[in-house]
C-alpha cells in the first residue's frame, strides 16, 4: 500500500474525531466505527448506530444496555427506560423517541403506545382497540336516541318533544349526552388536557376543546339558562343546547379511532404472519439415538434435530444427514425449492419437501433469521421518514393556527352574524376545531411506512428504516460488487498453468497449501480444487494477507506468494512475460493469480465464479428503472470488462481495494449523484455506510447487513428491483396521503368558519365536521393499506 493510500484513511479518521485536545468530559463513539468520537450523544454519521460512552462501546456485550441509556439521553424527557431494563418497552408509532415501560398514550400526539418488540406481543386483540370499541358502542347506543330527540322536529317527529315538554327534554338530553362525553370520550379529554399541560398541541387538543365547549355550554344552559344574554337566544327566547353535537363528535371520533386501530393491526399482520411461520416444536435426537418431541424453546445450539417430510425446519442450522428440497419462499420470496445436502445451511420456518433431514442447530431463539427479520420489520415500522419532518412541522404550526381561526370565527359571527349571533358563533368555532383535527396529516407517513415494511418482508426485502426507503426512490447510480452479488460467490478452480521447470501438481500444491490459511472465497476454490484432484497439501508458515493483492508465506520452508499483478510487482518481479497467457483467461471472465516460488513465477492459477441465473434479468430491470450501474471489483480490469460486457453493465471500476469503494462513492456523491451500494462482505461495510442507501445481501457478513439500509434475504439482484418498486410505490402513496390531508384541511377550515354562508347560506354543523374529520383519516388509512397488495 502506498503512502498516499495509508494517509487517506488517517485524514478521514481525523475528520470523524471532533473531541478537542485537552477535553476531559464524556466521549461518545460508535461500536462499528471507533474513529467516530463526539462530546455528545447522537447517531454515527457513517452507519447511523447510536453512539455509546467510549467505555461501553468497546464491549459488544454491553451494546444493548448502552443503546437504551444513550437513547434516553438523546430523547430526553420522552425516554424513561432504565439502563438495566430488560422487560417490554412501549413506544409511539408516530414518535419512536417516546419509550416507556408500561402502556399509555403518547405525550406528543396522544396515540396509544405499542410494544417496541414484536416478539413480546401477546396473543389476543389490542387492549386499546377493545376499550375503544366498548366505548364506541356505549356512545352509539346513547347517541341514537339523543339524535331522535333533538332532530325529530326536522324529520316529522316533533311530537316527541311535546310529550315530555321543553324543560324535561333538556334534562333527557343532558342524561343521554353526558355519559357519552365524560365516559366514552374520557380518553380524548385526558389526552387533550395532557397536550395543553405539556404544550404538545395535537388533534386531541382540538377535539377536547370542541367537545368540552359544546358540552359545558349545554350544561350551563340546562342548569342556569337565565344567565345567557340575548345573543344566545332564539326568537322564542330559548337557549340552544348542543348535547347531540358533543355526543356525535365523540362517537364519530371513536369510530375513526376504532377503524384506525384495526388498520394498524392490519399493518402488523406481516409481523404476526412471520411469527406464525415458526415451528412450535422440534424432534430432537438424543445421545442414545432415541428421538423426542420438545418445545422449540428447549432447543439448544449443537442439538441434532430430525426434520421429516412436510415439516417445518425448527431453527437455523446445517444439514448433517439426508437429502431433500426445502421451500424457502416464506423467507426469501423465491418460489423454487432449494436442494439441501449434508453441509448445506437451513433456515428456521422453511418447509421440508419429500426427503428426511438430520440437522445440527446453529442459531436458536432470538438469534434465528426469522427472529431477526421480525425485529427488523418492527423497527422499520416505527422509524420515521425524512418527509415526516415536514408533516410534523406543518402540524406544529397548524393546531395553534386552528385555535386562532376558531377564535376569530367566533368573534366574526358574534359581531356580524344573524340572530342568535352568539349561538352561531359557538357552532362555527366548534366546527372549525373539530374539522381541522390533523390526525389525517399525522397518519399520512407512518401508515404507509408500516404497511410497506411489512409488504417488503413478505417479498424478502428487509428495510432497516424509513429513511432508507425514502432515499432509495431518488437513487440514480447503483454500485455492485462482483463476487457474491453478481456472481454466486462460490468460485471454482478452472485451470492451473505451470511455467517451464514446474509441473501442474507442484504449482497447485504451493497455491493451495498457502491458501489454507485464508478465508477468501478464491482461496476456498483453490483448496477445494486441490482436494478434488487429490493433491497432498503441506503446512504453511509465516502466512500474511496483503489487502487487495494476495497472500505470502512459506511452504516447506520456501517463500511462496499468491496474488495479482500488483503483488508480483511489489515483490520486485515483472509479470509481463505471462501477460498474454493471463489475459486470454481474463477475457473469459476468469480471475487469474500468479504463483511465486522464491524469486520466480512458478505458474498461474485461474478461478471462475459463475454468474447467478437471476443476474441478467435483474440488471435489465434495474436499467429500466433508471439506474446507472457500476461494477466495483478487486479483479483485474480485463476480467471485469469481460463480465461487464456480457451483462450489459454501464461502467466498471477494477483493481479496487476495499477502502477504494467508499472513496468512489464519495466522488460520485460530490458530482451530484445519489448512490446505492450493493455488497455482501465485511470489506463492503464502509462503502455501504458511505452510500446514500446501502443494500446488503442476506447471505453476507453480519457487519455488512448492520451497515445497510436494505437487506435482501435471498441475496439476488432481483431483490433490488423489488426494493426500488416498493420505494417508489411507498413515496407515491405518502404524497397522496399528504395531499388528501392538506387539501381537506385547506378546504374544510374556511367552510367550517362560515365563508360560504354570505353567498349560499351554508354553515356546517359540528356533527358534520366530526364526520368529515373521521372520513379524512379513514381515507388516508385505506389508501396506505393498498400497499399490502403491491405486485413486484
Amino acid at each position: 500500500m502506498s503512502r498516499a493510500q495509508q494517509k487517506a484513511p488517517n485524514m478521514q479518521d481525523a475528520a470523524d474525531d471532533t473531541v478537542p485536545a485537552g477535553y476531559d468530559g464524556a466521549v461518545f463513539t460508535c461500536p462499528m466505527h471507533p474513529e467516530v468520537r463526539r462530546t455528545a450523544a447522537g447517531d454515527c454519521p457513517k452507519c447511523g448506530m447510536h453512539l455509546l460512552p467510549e467505555g461501553e462501546a468497546a464491549d459488544p456485550a454491553e451494546h444493548h444496555q448502552g443503546h437504551s441509556h444513550v437513547a434516553g439521553a438523546a430523547a430526553g424527557q420522552y425516554d424513561s427506560i432504565p439502563a438495566e431494563w430488560s422487560g417490554p418497552i412501549y413506544t409511539c408509532p408516530m414518535h419512536p423517541e417516546v419509550r416507556q415501560t408500561k402502556p399509555g398514550s403518547c405525550p406528543i400526539c396522544g396515540m396509544g403506545l405499542e410494544l417496541e418488540s414484536a416478539a413480546m406481543a401477546e396473543e389476543g386483540p389490542n387492549p386499546e382497540l377493545v376499550d375503544f370499541t366498548r366505548r364506541f358502542w356505549v356512545g352509539a347506543t346513547l347517541t341514537v336516541p339523543l339524535l331522535v330527540l333533538t332532530m325529530g322536529p326536522f324529520v316529522g317527529l316533533g311530537g316527541v318533544r311535546e310529550i315530555f315538554g321543553e324543560r324535561a327534554t333538556l334534562w333527557i338530553e343532558f342524561i343521554l349526552g353526558t355519559p357519552v362525553v365524560l365516559w366514552s370520550g374520557w380518553p380524548f379529554l385526558v389526552r387533550g388536557w395532557n397536550s395543553f399541560r405539556t404544550m404538545n398541541l395535537n388533534m386531541f387538543s382540538l377535539i377536547g376543546m370542541g367537545v368540552l365547549a359544546a358540552w359545558l355550554f349545554s350544561v350551563v344552559a340546562v342548569l342556569a339558562p337565565e344567565i345567557f344574554p340575548a345573543g344566545f337566544r332564539d326568537a322564542e327566547g330559548h337557549v340552544g343546547v348542543y348535547f347531540e353535537a358533543a355526543a356525535v363528535i365523540v362517537t364519530l371520533v371513536l369510530l375513526g379511532q376504532v377503524m384506525e386501530l384495526r388498520a394498524r393491526e392490519g399493518t402488523g399482520k406481516a409481523i404476526r404472519a412471520l411469527l406464525d411461520m415458526a415451528a412450535k416444536s422440534a424432534r430432537r435426537i438424543r445421545a442414545d439415538g432415541k428421538e423426542e418431541e420438545v418445545p422449540l424453546e428447549e432447543v439448544q445450539v449443537g442439538d441434532r434435530l430430525r426434520v421429516r417430510p412436510g415439516e417445518k425446519v425448527p431453527v437455523d442450522g446445517t444439514v448433517v444427514e439426508g437429502r431433500s428440497s426445502v421451500d424457502e419462499s416464506m423467507i426469501s420470496g423465491e418460489p423454487v425449492p432449494i436442494e439441501k445436502t449434508p453441509g448445506a445451511p437451513v433456515t428456521g420456518a422453511t418447509i421440508n419437501g419429500t426427503g428426511s433431514l438430520v440437522m445440527e442447530a446453529t442459531r436458536v431463539g432470538a438469534d434465528t433469521m426469522l427472529s431477526q427479520i421480525v425485529e427488523m420489520v418492527a423497527n422499520a415500522q416505527r422509524s420515521r421518514a425524512p418527509i415526516q419532518k415536514y408533516a410534523d412541522k406543518v402540524a406544529g404550526y397548524f393546531v395553534p393556527a386552528v385555535i386562532g381561526i376558531a377564535a376569530l370565527s367566533f368573534i366574526a359571527w358574534a359581531i356580524w352574524g344573524p340572530a342568535p349571533a352568539l349561538s352561531y358563533a359557538l357552532v362555527s368555532a366548534v366546527a372549525v376545531l373539530i374539522i381541522a383535527c390533523p390526525c389525517a396529516l399525522g397518519l399520512a407517513t407512518p401508515m404507509s411506512i408500516m404497511t410497506a415494511t411489512g409488504r417488503g418482508a413478505q417479498a424478502g426485502v428487509l428495510i432497516k428504516n424509513a429513511e432508507a426507503l425514502e432515499r432509495f426512490e431518488k437513487v440514480d447510480t447503483l454500485i455492485v460488487d462482483k463476487t457474491g452479488t453478481l456472481t454466486e460467490g462460490k468460485p471454482r478452480l478452472v485451470a492451473v498453468l505451470p511455467e517451464p521447470g514446474h509441473d501442474e501438481v507442484e504449482v497447485l500444491r504451493l497455491a493451495a497449501s498457502l491458501e489454507r490459511g485464508s478465508e477468501h472465497p478464491l482461496a476456498e476454490a483453490i483448496v477445494r480444487g486441490a482436494e478434488e484432484r487429490r493433491v497432498e497439501l503441506a503446512e504453511a508458515t509465516d502466512f500474511e494477507a496483503v489487502t487487495g493483492k494476495g497472500v505470502t508465506g512459506k511452504v516447506d520452508g520456501k517463500p511462496v506468494a499468491l496474488g495479482n499483478r500488483a503483488l508480483v510487482e511489489e515483490l520486485g518481479l515483472d509479470p509481463a512475460a505471462l501477460a498474454e497467457k493471463a489475459n486470454a483467461r481474463r477475457d473469459e471472465g476468469e480471475t487469474v493469480m500468479f504463483v511465486l516460488l522464491g524469486r520466480e513465477i512458478a505458474g498461474l492459477v485461474s478461478v471462475a465464479d459463475p454468474v447467478k441465473e437471476t443476474t441478467p434479468a435483474a440488471l435489465k430491470a434495474l436499467h429500466d428503472l433508471g439506474f446507472r450501474i457500476i461494477m466495483a471489483t478487486g479483479d483485474n480490469e480485463r476480467t471485469a470488462k469481460a463480465v461487464a460486457s456480457r451483462l450489459g453493465i454501464d461502467e466498471i471500476r477494477a483493481d479496487v481495494l476495499p477502502e477504494d469503494k467508499a472513496r468512489i462513492i464519495r466522488e460520485l456523491q460530490e458530482q451530484g449523484y445519489s448512490v446505492a451500494m450493493a455488497g455482501d462482505g465485511v470489506n463492503d461495510a464502509p462503502a455501504l455506510a458511505q452510500a446514500d442507501v446501502g443494500i446488503a445481501m442476506g447471505t453476507g457478513a453480519d457487519v455488512a447487513i448492520e451497515s445497510a439500509g436494505f437487506t435482501l434475504v435471498k441475496g439476488n439482484l432481483d431483490g433490488i428491483v423489488r426494493a426500488r418498486r416498493l420505494s417508489q410505490a411507498t413515496m407515491r402513496n405518502i404524497r397522496q396521503n399528504l395531499f388528501f390531508a392538506l387539501v381537506y384541511n385547506a378546504a374544510g377550515v374556511p367552510i367550517a368558519a362560515g365563508i360560504l354562508f354570505p353567498w349560499f347560506g351554508i354553515l356546517i354543523s359540528p356533527m358534520f365536521a366530526a364526520f368529515a374529520m373521521s372520513a379524512s383519516s379513514i381515507s388516508v388509512v385505506l389508501n396506505s393499506l393498498r400497499l399490502r397488495t403491491l405486485r413486484f
